[in-house]
């Protein structure tokens, strides 16, 4: 990788390589645009396969949340850290103190919080280095039950928008991923109604959806192939890909995951099979609402948290009228929308 040359392609004001022998600690803080405010974005942990593909999906990651933090009207810019490890073997306090030392030697250009593989019992952790730490319990806490919420606002306002009804009863939903975003999902729109097929690659996971929802499951694998209405990635990045996107039999891809499609081309795939793409950071920007209200210093409340959800579907209505009326991918469509809002600065 050109490191330098793909950090001037996408943008990226910083980013920090952190190495801490004594905790083992291997992290990267990136830090893509802070025009409308400090970057924020949650810290990642995850046994890549490659410092190669850590590196690739921090940029991508932070990139997406200035986006993202744009077009939730947010003033905030957009960075990401990832920790290099096993969330079920390699934690430790002295970890993710060190992490948090890190973070603190930003000096509040990067605020961190909970993401896949982290939690708010680890950030708390975190806050013992550093003030720069958001989603702690206590003030917004958890954020992944509102990340939640604002999918399932999104999907609504999809069905509405193909279906002509956000009605959900019966509409059959292939869920990927069962993580604190993905399992509450799950509840939500078996609640509304709605078919579950669901897939993860933890076992407990599986059997916790089973015994709760009543859900029908899959291999990992399969997921792609279940005949549904909608498809919800709730995993990790780039499933939409030269494997996958020919096999999806949906009419909607709409889920919490970040970085849905390995590259932007799929989302000109995916409308050429008719197949409606929610842009990832639209969907799932519930989860940097809750988090950003504790940021401002505003008093926190579920009334104030659900009143700015309702900027989600407004987003994507916005976005596919957009797309239409330009004749372009909602992905582009969403990123020129986003740009607007932070470039003006």
């Amino acid at each position: 990788m050109e490191l330098f040359k793909v950090l001037g392609e996408m943008g990226h004001e910083e980013v920090v390589f952190c190495n801490d022998p004594e905790s083992g600690l291997k992290a990267i803080i990136a830090v893509h645009n802070t025009n409308l405010g400090p970057a924020l974005g949650g810290c990642r942990m995850w046994n890549y396969a490659s410092e190669e593909d850590a590196i690739r999906d921090v940029l991508r990651l932070s990139r997406g949340m200035t986006y993202k933090n744009a077009m939730m009207n947010l003033p905030l810019g957009g960075g990401k850290s990832v920790i290099i490890g096993d969330p079920r073997k390699d934690k430790s306090e002295k970890l993710f103190r060190a992490f948090g030392k890190f973070v603190n030697s930003l000096g509040g250009k990067y605020i961190t919080a909970e993401d896949v593989g982290t939690s708010p019992e680890d950030m708390k952790i975190v806050v013992q280095e550093t003030s720069h730490v958001a989603g702690l319990d206590g003030k917004s806490g958890d954020p992944s039950p509102i990340t939640a919420l604002g999918v399932f606002l999104g999907i609504k306002a999809c069905c509405e928008w193909v279906y002509g009804s956000d009605d959900l009863k019966d509409k059959t939903v292939a869920l990927q991923g069962l993580g604190h975003v993905g399992m509450e999902l799950v509840r939500l729109l078996t609640e509304a109604g709605a078919k579950l097929v669901v897939t993860d690659i933890y076992a407990d996971r599986i059997n916790e959806a089973k015994e709760k929802y009543g859900v029908q499951v899959v291999e990992p694998e399969k997921i792609y192939d279940v005949p549904c209405d909608i498809f919800a990635p709730c995993a990790l990045g780039a499933v939409i890909n030269e494997n996958t996107v020919d096999r999806l039999k949906c009419k909607i891809v709409a889920g919490c995951a970040n970085n849905q499609l390995k590259e932007e081309s799929f989302a000109e795939k995916l409308a050429q099979r008719g197949i409606l793409y929610a842009p990832d950071y639209v969907i799932n920007g519930g989860g940097v609402i809750n988090v950003s209200i504790e940021v401002s210093g505003q008093a926190y409340s579920r009334e104030l948290v659900n009143e700015k959800l309702q900027i989600i579907p407004k987003r994507l209505k916005e976005v596919f009228q957009f797309a239409e009326k330009e004749g372009i991918t909602t992905a582009r469509a969403a990123d020129i929308i986003a740009e607007k809002i932070f470039m003006k600065k």
